[in-house]
């Protein structure tokens, strides 16, 4: 009996093979007995490509501790070869490849935020994980990425996030082009929603607020603003008065992806990130949002 000949891929499957470099595979051989005998097999599965997806992290193990991941840790690779992303406080950019389930993050640039804890440890924790050669795996649109000491990093497909009924919690400060560290002890206490019926409500990082909004193109107009009245302290009310200064009449404000910066006509302002979204387990497929503050 003639021996069988390894099938080859022509055509249409011939070209689709250079797009296995943008997207993780997962392949899976019968052999029989290795030898080659057996039926021949081989299946190929395209899986969930890496590049061109925001990635939200959930969670870095590092020497078998983990530490979950604070609102805005994310990473997206883009088909020329570039990462970027937030390590949680500070903004970065690296060189990426992905080649099957392998991605390799090397020459990586940040920017220079002072952090307090637990936010600097958990960067020092996700960047040290997040670099060199990792070994992919993707289930139900959670990546996790393991590094040859055994360190892991899972995260979780994110979609863009909407202006109106997104929860934004304020992460810098802005003044002009760059970034600033929020006030110690005020990291996380400060978040929001654009309400449908052109208003925003939420904390100023002590005091409840709420005022009407109203945006066009890329601008928004902030009408009155009011708020509690409670003593807050010192490093509180810096905060408060950064973001009422940016929420005053006419600015401009930018979406990506899950990131919005609010600036006023004097270039200060603040930035904000979206609360990640939930994932539905597998016997209960519905969430539901946190209410308003």
């Amino acid at each position: 009996m003639p021996k069988k000949q390894p099938p080859h891929l022509t055509g249409a499957a011939a070209a689709f093979v250079p797009l296995l470099a943008l997207a993780l595979t997962a392949c899976g051989t019968q052999s029989g007995n290795g030898s080659g005998a057996g039926d021949g097999s081989t299946s190929v599965r395209p899986d969930v490509p890496v590049t061109g997806v925001h990635w939200t992290v959930e969670s870095v193990t590092v020497d078998g501790r983990k530490t979950a991941a604070p609102a805005g840790a994310h990473v997206a690779i883009d088909a020329k070869g570039r990462a970027k992303g937030n390590f949680g406080c500070n903004h970065f950019n690296a060189r990426a490849t992905v080649q099957g389930d392998t991605v390799t993050l090397s020459d990586t640039g940040m920017t220079e935020i002072g952090c307090p804890e637990p936010l600097q440890g958990f960067e020092d924790a996700l960047r040290s994980a997040l670099t060199g050669t990792l070994k992919a795996r993707l289930t139900d649109g959670r990546l996790t990425l393991t590094s040859a000491d055994g360190d892991t990093i899972r995260l979780s497909e994110q979609p863009p996030a909407p202006l109106v009924g997104t929860r934004w919690t304020v992460n810098s400060l802005v003044s002009g082009e760059a970034a600033t560290s929020l006030p110690a002890g005020t990291e996380g206490k400060a978040s929001f929603v654009f309400g449908k019926d052109d208003s925003v409500r939420g904390t100023l990082g002590c005091n409840q607020f709420n005022a009407p909004v109203t945006t066009d193109g890329s601008t928004m107009t902030f009408g009155r603003v009011t708020t509690t009245r409670k003593l807050c302290a010192g490093p509180q009310m810096e905060l408060e008065r950064a973001l009422l200064k940016a929420m005053t009449g006419k600015v401009t404000y930018r979406i990506d992806h899950r990131s919005l910066t609010v600036t006023a006509p004097d270039k200060t302002g603040f930035a904000a990130s979206a609360q990640p979204t939930a994932r539905p387990s597998a016997e209960n497929r519905t969430t539901t949002a946190p209410p308003a503050q």
